[in-house]
């Protein structure tokens, strides 16, 4: 089913609409599709429209707070195993095209203040950051009943791209100034694009990327977070919920028990994708955290690997009494993995929709809710 922002942000905010949301955050892994085209998947069910995932019309607004270098990638070699280029921050990454989607860096462009001082302006406000004819296209569409969405850049996760992940937690303890001067810079601007989109059409929700955590914890931990996490995200949340927002959602895999307290301190009240394997059992999370925090993910995706009674055993206590009426968007925790058979894939389907009181597949669509 497509639903509206009205119902959509209702639903987040624990308000029972008449129905429970059941979605796939991300769609398959790379090497799904061939196995089960071997299996003899219909077309309908590789594009994942057969499947009437629950999605919700959404337009990412036209402010953009990332970073603008100004910089042309370039491929440097392109292979059937592999693809190296040069991004847009000038950063030599590579991509393993049998195992991943996402290139990695392999170098960094800051490693000192004066680095940073050189590139700094890649963050700082301009006025081409704000594209006013879109604006208005889109708050059409937020007449139409579109969610609008206004991305920033993570308080660990943009760090981290500029100077690696060594070398931020390093930074953390050795040149803490260089990581609160990235973030006020980041912040003030992200404030600015704000205020401008705000002139124009009213914004939702604020969406953030971390990916900071692993199976052993997050990479930050309370005390760094509240140094220089926290002033980042009071900042931004504090001007986007004056422009209308009501969803503040964070994007990180991983273990992130240990930190959670802290992100609701800093404004954040939905997060996913939340991995059991990493240790997020949502359904432990909504005892803790009430109706402060909501969740989209938490289903175990590797659990689809197993049997069916397996998969029921996993819907049943997920999809259990106390996390249903609103606060959970139902999805596996990330990607389709590799070696889901297509049977137990519908199984997991036609379970989950009848744990949920949802009616049959009508094959009619589906839309990523990665945000």
């Amino acid at each position: 089913m497509i639903w509206n922002r009205e119902r959509y942000i209702a639903h987040c905010n624990f308000e029972f609409t008449g129905r429970e949301m059941f979605c796939e955050l991300f769609g398959p892994l790379i090497g799904l599709e061939e196995e089960w085209r071997r299996q003899g998947a219909s077309a309908k069910e590789i594009a994942m429209t057969a499947f009437d995932w629950d999605y919700v019309l959404r337009a990412m607004l036209a402010g953009n707070c990332q970073a603008m270098t100004g910089n042309e990638p370039k491929v440097l070699e392109d292979t059937p195993e592999y693809t190296v280029s040069i991004d847009e921050m000038g950063r030599k990454m590579k991509l393993c095209k049998q195992s991943a989607t996402i290139p990695l860096p392999m170098e960094y462009p800051v490693q000192t203040m004066d680095d940073w001082l050189k590139i700094r302006h890649w963050y700082e406000f301009r006025e081409d950051r704000i594209d006013r004819e879109k604006l208005l296209e889109q708050k059409a569409l937020r007449d139409k009943g579109y969610l609008m969405i206004q991305s920033v850049p993570g308080g660990f996760d943009e760090p981290r791209q500029l100077m690696g992940e060594e070398g931020l937690c390093i930074a953390a303890y050795e040149e803490p100034e260089l990581i609160s001067d990235m973030l006020e810079t980041i912040g003030n601007t992200c404030v600015q694009v704000m205020e401008r989109v705000a002139d124009i059409v009213p914004i939702d929700c604020l969406s953030i990327h971390e990916d900071m955590a692993g199976k052993s914890g997050p990479l930050f931990g309370p005390k760094q977070v509240r140094e220089f996490m926290e002033p980042y995200y009071r900042k931004i949340w504090s001007c986007a919920k004056a422009h209308g927002a009501a969803l503040f959602s964070q994007d990180s895999d991983g273990d992130m028990n240990p930190i959670v307290d802290v992100m609701l301190d800093c404004g954040v009240n939905c997060m996913y994708p939340c991995e059991p394997a990493a240790g997020m059992d949502i359904v432990a999370l909504r005892k803790k955290y009430g109706n402060r925090l909501s969740f989209k993910g938490g289903i175990d995706k590797f659990v689809l690997r197993k049997d069916f009674d397996a998969i029921r055993t996993e819907l049943e206590y997920k999809m259990s009494a106390p996390m249903l009426g609103g606060g959970t968007v139902f999805a596996i925790d990330h990607r389709i993995p590799n070696g889901v058979p297509l049977e137990n894939y519908r199984y997991y389907v036609k379970t989950g929709r009848e744990l949920l009181g949802l009616p049959p597949v009508k094959n009619e669509g589906w839309g990523r809710m990665a945000f």
